[in-house]
């Protein structure tokens, strides 16, 4: 194995969660630039949440079953070829198609965890997993300030010709130096489970991420709602009775995988509150008493000093789940997470403040985005790593779609008039910190009932050690 495997699959994860949040600075300007509705412009964030939380957990199987190399190769493929898309297209229609595909390339990051699982030595797995799981936010919080950067002084298609360069580099790299797992999962691909969990998924993201929009009591919101149910509940009672499903539902039910993935949820809501409010928060005018008028680029650069400290906290995380066990880990994530809030809360009239808060905030979610895929390894048969961790970060895109739909009617709802026109209160913003923090310690609360890790050997390691025979039988 070369020892550039790790820094690779970490900047292919980097990468796709960019591919995230490149459009966010450019939304208030999507209208003008393409004739589209601002409703219309919304979807260019709404569509990736979609693909990605539909294709994260198939592809995570597909790479279990046929190859996490081939699968990721595959995903990358999707995502250049969805910047390109953009990249040659004004017509909001084509931007949206291309930036579902893009959409579709979240799997990269659960695909790279897998392929450290069974490529590493049990020493440093944690750290690398560590790294690769930190990449989610540590790609976000870095690729804000660079598409504001692009959008003030580039032409807007720039940012996509850049992403698709960055997706073919990704391909050269992980062709030349990461190998394929020896690791298959037998059976036949689920196609009929796969069909339900994307309709249950999509009728339920719509739901969530139109509700505001549509009106929460509306009849197509509860519509999707119910419809989401059955076809849920319709689709479980499938992957009970089907040999080869593409989400374990008994693996998932266990209390420690299921478990991890409430709690990957609601670490999710609060790290996307972060992202969220505070571009938001020192844009807002002077003229409303508490915003400072600063121009994009600036917002922006106030989620950089999170993202440093998040690949700088992402080998201390692993320290910690090793020394003391990744239960540990995240539970001091959540009340890191917390604390920040709570910073939050009290200092939102200084720029430097607002920094240290959002930067206190990004070093929890560090901690905890190295501590779940720990815990899920912990958890599962070496065989159903890709689709496991699959199934966590689709969490995690959940929860960040409830707090985009939380964080949306909040700052719509608690406004007042100044200048002509509406604005958020600074209470509104306040709520939004209270709810995350509420979000953090839940999370907090739901850590601690994970049950402890088995005896016999290092938490950090249990995932690799115990599953090893299981392996060993299925290797080709």
């Amino acid at each position: 194995m070369s020892r550039l495997t790790v820094p690779v699959l970490a900047f292919c994860g980097a990468v796709v969660a960019v591919m995230q949040t490149l459009v966010v600075p450019l939304l208030p300007h999507v209208p003008d630039l393409t004739g589209a509705t601002p409703g219309a412009a919304g979807w260019l964030v709404t569509v990736t949440l979609l693909t990605g939380a539909v294709c994260t957990p198939v592809l995570g199987r597909a790479g279990d079953m046929y190859g996490k190399r081939r699968v990721l190769l595959a995903s990358l493929g999707v995502l250049t070829a969805g910047s390109v898309l953009c990249a040659l297209t004004s017509a909001i229609g084509v931007l949206i198609a291309g930036r579902a595909l893009q959409g579709a390339a979240l799997a990269v990051i659960p695909l790279g965890i897998s392929i450290i699982r069974d490529a590493l030595p049990p020493e440093r797995v944690l750290p690398s997993i560590a790294l690769m799981s930190s990449t989610l936010g540590i790609g976000a919080a870095i690729g804000l300030p660079v598409a504001a950067v692009v959008v003030e002084n580039f032409d807007w298609h720039t940012m996509f010709w850049a992403s698709a360069a960055l997706g073919v580099l990704d391909v050269v790299l992980v062709l030349c130096f990461v190998s394929e797992s020896p690791l298959r999962t037998p059976g036949r691909f689920d196609v009929i489970g796969t069909l339900g969990l994307a309709a249950t998924l999509v009728g339920t993201l719509l739901a969530i991420t139109q509700g505001a929009q549509w009106g929460w009591a509306s009849a197509r919101t509860l519509g999707l709602l119910g419809g989401s149910l059955l076809v849920g509940l319709l689709w479980a009672r499938y992957e009970l009775r089907t040999a080869s499903p593409v989400v374990d539902l008994r693996v998932s039910a266990r209390p420690a995988v299921l478990l991890t993935n409430v709690a990957g949820l609601l670490i999710g809501f609060a790290f996307y509150a972060n992202s969220l409010v505070t571009a938001q928060l020192v844009q807002e005018p002077t003229s409303t008493g508490y915003g400072l008028g600063a121009s994009i680029v600036v917002s922006g650069m106030c989620l950089l000093p999170g993202g440093l400290a998040m690949v700088a906290l992402s080998p201390v995380s692993a320290r910690i789940s090793a020394t003391y066990g990744p239960r540990t880990a995240l539970a001091l994530a959540a009340a890191v997470m917390a604390l920040g809030y709570v910073v939050r809360f009290f200092t939102s009239h200084s720029l430097g403040l607002i920094v240290a808060g959002a930067t206190v905030v990004a070093s929890g979610t560090a901690i905890a985005y190295s501590a779940l895929p720990a815990l899920v390894m912990r958890a599962v048969p070496v065989t159903e790593t890709g689709a496991a961790n699959g199934l966590n970060t689709l969490m995690r895109s959940v929860g960040q779609a409830c707090c985009s739909a939380v964080v949306a009617a909040v700052l719509a709802h608690v406004t007042f008039t100044v200048g002509g026109r509406s604005a958020p209160t600074l209470h509104a913003y306040l709520l939004i910190f209270l709810i995350a923090a509420g979000a953090a310690l839940a999370a907090l609360v739901v850590t601690l009932l994970l049950p402890s890790a088995r005896p016999g050997g290092p938490a950090g390691n249990v995932a690799v050690t115990t599953a090893a025979p299981a392996a060993r039988e299925t290797m080709t």
